[in-house]
């Protein structure tokens, strides 16, 4: 038996895709903050 759910990637990306957030102000502020925050080193390193 299939699941429901189909997940597509391009879709997701056209939502919440960096050239989306780029559009708007309040999405740069996101990306602003984001950059802020950093990348956690995880447990591989």
């Amino acid at each position: 038996m299939k699941t429901n759910v189909r997940n597509s990637r391009l879709k997701w990306l056209k939502k919440v895709g960096f050239l989306t957030r780029m559009k708007t102000k309040g999405g740069r502020n996101i990306i602003k903050r984001r950059r802020r925050i950093g990348r956690t080193l995880t447990s591989k390193g």
